[in-house]
């Protein structure tokens, strides 16, 4: 009996212990690698089968429901990962919190984009990679190739989503109490419901080959990070496809990489991080380049490089250039007449004897730099030393602008809207908009705080730019370095 009382004790611990193993969620997985048990198409089931023990996903638009024994079908807080494979050129995504609906796209819940390399002709260019919030927080750059098997997953609490691409964050959204939503898009908040598969079209391929569950408890809801008018600026340019990207950042003034991720993620803006690259900088050759893009492999980030000076066209090859995903440059480094090799932004070495002499020559650089130069962006731009900058609109005359816009049009150079210098002015960004001239928008941070690109979202609005006026970086075998290749001298 005594031995039964110094047992009892434990056998009630080792009870406790099972039951709270028994409520501790766990993994379940919702495809069986058979066959579709489980689930039920709302349309054209040809478009979804089983091969090789992989849910192959082709054919006319429809939507595979989940329809199995867990939670019944209704989730509301939970985590889901996916092993999943494009072919080129396709699209597909997970829906989540939403109902089943007889055709057509589904209007209840939200969309964790599938998209790595997918176009199609026509009058909309579909820009939200993999990873997206579809139209809620878009994701612009591509995290992983066509062909190869990746982890896709999300975990949704409350109000929030978190979306990993391979372990890498690429959004974290905190939905408000009365978030900003289009007028047919009311249904798009989070809310419970059922897991949808995306079958987007005939041409699209991709395969499952494993989608796990697993069910959260109830939560308190997440507190803002941003503000709502923020929330509801962002959000109205993720549903209008617009890609908000801030292709000029640089690792500087105690900025890590780490940090600029994790705003990224907080304020909903891509980020285009690029090194400086030239004459006496950090990566000057071939060698220091390809260091540079090992310490950014995997990132959730554009890979830009500036292109520093003139002379950098000498110092590096036309394959390594073009392992970044962009190059910009800009007119603020050459030497002039008098062989003065000139900073503009450093006072002690801008040379202006001038003012009119000085104006033509920085226009004659700028010509020179921008047809010659292998680069997709035009940054900094119509940047003017502080002995002149007050006379900014009296020296860029209407002669002097329309030369520089014309060798931005006649060479396919993106302009670079900056929010940090607020150039170019209003009246030069009209004139190049009505050139084609597309635009990129771009802060040149000189510390950790990259700001909320202001002047961006000002032009934005008064010019009514639209994602089809917005530089997105190119294919690899259309890099101007690989089609125009690198001049035989400096240009300035």
């Amino acid at each position: 009996m005594k031995q039964l009382r110094v047992l009892f004790p434990f056998f009630v611990s080792f009870l406790l212990f099972i039951s709270c193993s028994e409520k501790e969620p766990q993994w379940t997985e919702l495809f069986n690698g058979k066959d579709l048990t489980g689930w039920a198409a709302n349309e054209h089931p040809e478009s979804f089968k089983v091969e090789d023990g992989v849910l192959v996903v082709n054919g006319p638009i429809s939507h595979l429901f989940y329809t199995g024994d867990l939670k019944k079908g209704i989730f509301h807080n939970f985590e889901l990962k996916a092993m999943v494979k494009t072919e080129p050129n396709s699209n597909s995504g997970i829906v989540f919190h939403t109902q089943e609906q007889d055709y057509g796209p589904l209007l209840r819940g939200y969309e964790v984009q599938i998209n790595n390399s997918y176009e199609r002709p026509g009058d909309f260019q579909e820009l939200k990679k993999t990873g997206s919030i579809y139209g809620i927080r878009n994701v612009y750059y591509n995290t992983v190739n066509d062909g190869e098997w990746f982890e896709l997953s999300f975990k949704v609490v409350e109000n929030s989503c978190e979306v990993l691409v391979n372990g890498t964050k690429v959004v974290d959204y905190i939905q408000p109490d009365e978030p900003y939503r289009p007028k047919n898009d009311k249904l798009k908040v989070f809310s419970s419901g059922k897991l949808a598969l995306q079958c987007h079209d005939e041409q699209s391929k991709v395969y499952f080959k494993s989608i796990q569950v697993k069910p959260l408890p109830k939560a308190e809801k997440s507190e803002m990070l941003v503000s709502k008018e923020w929330d509801d600026k962002v959000t109205k340019l993720m549903f209008e496809n617009f890609p908000l990207i801030d292709f000029h950042v640089h690792l500087k003034g105690g900025l890590t990489i780490a940090q600029a991720c994790e705003n990224s993620v907080k304020l909903g803006i891509n980020y285009g991080i690029a090194p400086n690259c030239g004459l006496k900088f950090p990566v000057t050759d071939d060698t220091s380049l390809a260091a540079y893009m090992d310490t950014v492999k995997s990132q959730p980030i554009f890979r830009g490089m500036q292109a520093e000076g003139r002379e950098w066209v000498t110092l590096f090859s036309p394959e390594a250039v073009a392992k970044f995903d962009y190059v910009f440059t800009d007119g603020m480094t050459w030497t002039d007449h008098k062989g003065r090799r000139m900073r503009l932004w450093i006072k002690e070495e801008a040379f202006v004897d001038d003012e009119q002499k000085f104006m033509d020559e920085l226009v004659g650089k700028i010509e020179s730099v921008l047809s010659q130069e292998p680069v997709d962006i035009h940054v900094n731009p119509t940047f003017l030393p502080d002995v002149i900058a007050a006379k900014y609109d009296e020296l860029w005359t209407d002669e002097r602008i329309d030369r520089f816009v014309k060798v931005l049009a006649d060479n396919n150079v993106a302009l670079e809207i900056n929010a940090r210098y607020k150039l170019p002015s209003e009246k030069i960004l009209r004139k190049a908009k009505e050139a084609g001239v597309k635009f990129s928008f771009g802060t040149n941070n000189t510390g950790a705080d990259l700001g909320t690109i202001d002047y961006c979202f000002e032009i934005k609005e008064k010019l009514g730019l639209t994602y089809k006026d917005m530089f997105m970086p190119k294919k690899h075998t259309e890099k101007p370095v690989l089609v125009k290749g690198l001049p035989a001298k400096i240009t300035g």
